[in-house]
């Protein structure tokens, strides 16, 4: 699906999604699915590595065979991408998950040509900074929409983000991503028998990301939402994996998630989430609610 129009688009409280919409709607849904049951399995002792092994494991045996990326796991000041000036350093390593420390996991599956790319935010025990940090993302996802929607140059609401951050009094912390990105577009992926990696990239999502790039080159847009310039124009139709990424005194949160960006006139139907029954929405529901 290289575009959403307004043929296929939909109202973000709509009952139905068309079945392409559906399809990415329930590879999100596996993928958060893994996330949390990886997080409840998380003891004092468990390595990045391990943890990130947990999640293959748990979706393979689900018939996830091919992927825009092979799951990450970071904890602790790792969650904040300190120091980390390299893309070997997103890797997981050995660290050691401990009480109260933070914890992010994440992974992009491709099931049935769908992608996803999902990031779960989670603490073994209390941590009240975490704890904040999960809470102040709500108004990033509330701004993001809200800016999409106005057709904003997406340089220009990566800059608001920025701003944001700034005044809630955290760091931002993915521009530690390599091309500092907030986000990427997405895409169906045909299906293979044989699906490589490349440095931890599925090849077939690499090359539909590469095809985007030179036809977003020729046309004046980017299939990578960055605050460089080649990220001066308006979010294009299509499918969007946001995750903007907060960080403070060495302790990182993020949601990562699909949005959906169409042509249409109707500003309720130009951009949506497409799952509002997702970890970190039901978390803000239930202590509003609260």
């Amino acid at each position: 699906m290289a575009s959403v129009t307004s043929a296929t688009s939909v109202p973000p409280r709509a009952g139905e999604l068309t079945s392409g919409l559906r399809g990415f709607r329930e590879v999100q849904r596996l993928a958060y699915a893994c996330a949390e049951a990886v997080a409840a399995q998380l003891r004092p002792g468990v390595t990045e590595r391990a943890a990130a092994r947990m999640q293959r494991e748990w979706l393979r045996e689900r018939g996830v065979r091919d992927w825009f990326h092979l799951p990450f796991a970071w904890f602790g000041d790792r969650t904040a991408f300190t120091s980390f000036r390299v893309p070997l350093q997103f890797f997981p390593t050995g660290r050691e998950l401990a009480p109260g420390m933070a914890f992010i996991l994440d992974m992009a599956p491709v099931h049935n040509g769908y992608t996803a790319d999902i990031g779960y935010s989670g603490c073994l025990g209390l941590n009240p900074v975490h704890d904040r940090l999960l809470a102040d993302l709500e108004a990033h996802r509330e701004l993001i929409l809200r800016e999409v929607r106005e057709r904003r140059p997406l340089r220009e609401i990566y800059a608001d983000v920025d701003r944001l951050m700034v005044r809630q009094g955290y760091a931002n912390r993915h521009r530690a991503h390599p091309f500092g990105v907030i986000a990427h577009k997405i895409d169906r992926v045909r299906q293979r028998r044989w699906s490589p990696t490349l440095f931890g990239f599925g090849t077939q999502s690499l090359k539909g990301l590469a095809s985007d790039a030179l036809h977003g080159h020729r046309d004046g847009w980017s299939p990578l939402w960055s605050p460089y310039r080649f990220s001066g124009h308006p979010p294009q139709p299509g499918l969007w994996a946001v995750e903007p990424h907060l960080g403070f005194r060495g302790t990182g949160a993020k949601f990562e998630e699909i949005l959906v960006v169409t042509d249409s006139k109707d500003p309720q139907e130009s951009a949506f989430w497409l799952d509002d029954d997702l970890p970190h929405v039901r978390r803000r529901q239930e202590e509003k609610a609260a």
